[in-house]
């Protein structure tokens, strides 16, 4: 099998009004779309992917575009403005902030690539990223590229994304692994990028959460990838903080959690004013446990909002001045991104057992919100695994993770 190489252009290219091109007017256009988002809330989750028009309104918004570079007119977001975007989005439709984050990686995956090769695949700066960039499938070198074979999970966006990467190791005919030749590492991890409609898709997302995101896996056999279509993250070819370290990609997933925190204790303290203990008579404005409750959450999700920008703009002065890293900023990012998911979760099945039975009904937006904060928990970063990851960095280790 062999990859197209037609280039091509959105489909939403023709008729478009200007798409927001700064920081500033992206994040204001996506404020302005969180209603829409949550009131499609239920149509997301339905279809089980995200639909063309929300596809469309994140595309015509600038979101694809928030970290394609300045040099090539790019509004190339920091690190802060990606997560404050990716939260702003979150407080409308989790799925549809979670296809997000996915498909703006690829002003980031630009910047691994030839920048002739990646103006070529990027031809329009609102083109979307998907795929899973962990080593699950097998490159074999072949003249000009690699024969790649692999299945992979977790395909969020696959469904409207103009790229598609697949990580993988590079290895030879015997199936003998590469070494990395720029780290020296034993094996070679590339993420080799080719167009979706290579793939054959697995219609395997049938989930508690994130339902919207059609996150379903995706596989191919003895696919050629051109050499130049694949990239190391341990070898960028454009400089400054998206590059400088690999956990870019990461950095702005700690949006989507802060965000439906933020959207569930908003949603509950405007239910508030109308509401009234059964028991008691109590409003619930004037309810004690209820005041309590709702002080609490609010200053934990604070604390851990905190925690996320306070260490990404830690971490982003420093690469931007070229600083080295401590060790403890070198894992402060993903130990606050772990909490903000762990916080999130606390903070959703709070308000959930605080409002009661009336919380299980769908058109409830506390149970979309639960479902889809217990299943964004178990993606990897916000596992245990992440506390010996970087305890074992904070206690004179040597970090065993390529992002931090």
């Amino acid at each position: 099998m062999t990859e197209t190489t037609t280039t091509t252009t959105s489909t939403a290219q023709a008729g478009r009004a200007h798409v927001p091109d700064t920081a500033e007017a992206i994040l204001a256009h996506a404020r302005t779309l969180v209603p829409v988002l949550r009131d499609a809330g239920p149509r997301i989750e339905a279809n089980r992917t995200l639909p063309e028009d929300i596809v469309a309104l994140l595309r015509d918004g600038g979101v694809f575009r928030a970290a394609m570079p300045k040099t090539w007119g790019g509004p190339e977001l920091t690190s802060m403005q990606q997560c404050e975007l990716i939260e702003t989005l979150a407080t409308g439709d989790a799925s549809t902030a979670w296809c997000a984050m996915i498909g703006m990686d690829s002003g980031i995956y630009s910047g691994y690539l030839d920048d002739e090769v990646a103006r070529a695949m990027y031809p329009s700066l609102d083109l979307a990223n998907s795929g899973w960039i962990y080593p699950q499938g097998r490159a074999v070198r072949t003249e000009g590229g690699y024969r790649l074979t692999g299945r992979w999970k977790f395909g969020s966006g696959s469904a409207h994304c103009d790229w598609l990467g697949a990580g993988c190791l590079i290895v030879d005919e015997d199936g003998t692994p590469e070494p990395d030749p720029v780290t020296g590492e034993p094996t070679h991890w590339r993420v080799l990028v080719s167009r979706p409609d290579a793939y054959t898709f697995h219609d395997t997302w049938h989930t508690t959460g994130l339902a919207g995101s059609g996150s379903q896996d995706y596989s191919c056999e003895d696919l050629f990838v051109p050499e130049e279509r694949s990239f190391s993250f341990s070898d960028p070819r454009r400089t400054g903080p998206l590059h400088s370290s690999p956990d870019a990609i990461l950095r702005k997933m700690s949006g989507i959690p802060l965000g439906v925190a933020r959207a569930a204790l908003d949603h509950v303290r405007e239910m508030a004013a109308h509401r009234t203990d059964r028991e008691t008579g109590t409003p619930w404005t004037r309810d004690h446990r209820v005041q309590s409750t709702i002080a609490r959450l609010e200053g934990e999700l604070l604390a851990a909002r905190s925690g996320v920008y306070a260490s990404l703009t830690r971490q982003w002065d420093a690469l931007a001045g070229g600083t080295e890293l401590t060790d403890e900023a070198r894992v402060a990012t993903a130990i606050a991104r772990r909490h903000a998911f762990r916080t999130a979760r606390d903070i959703v099945q709070t308000l959930f057992d605080l409002v009661g039975g009336s919380s299980v009904y769908k058109p409830s937006p506390l149970d979309r919100w639960l479902r889809d904060a217990w299943t964004m928990n178990q993606h990897a970063v916000a596992q245990d695994s992440i506390l010996q990851l970087t305890g074992n960095v904070l206690l004179g280790g040597k970090s065993t993770s390529p992002f931090f």
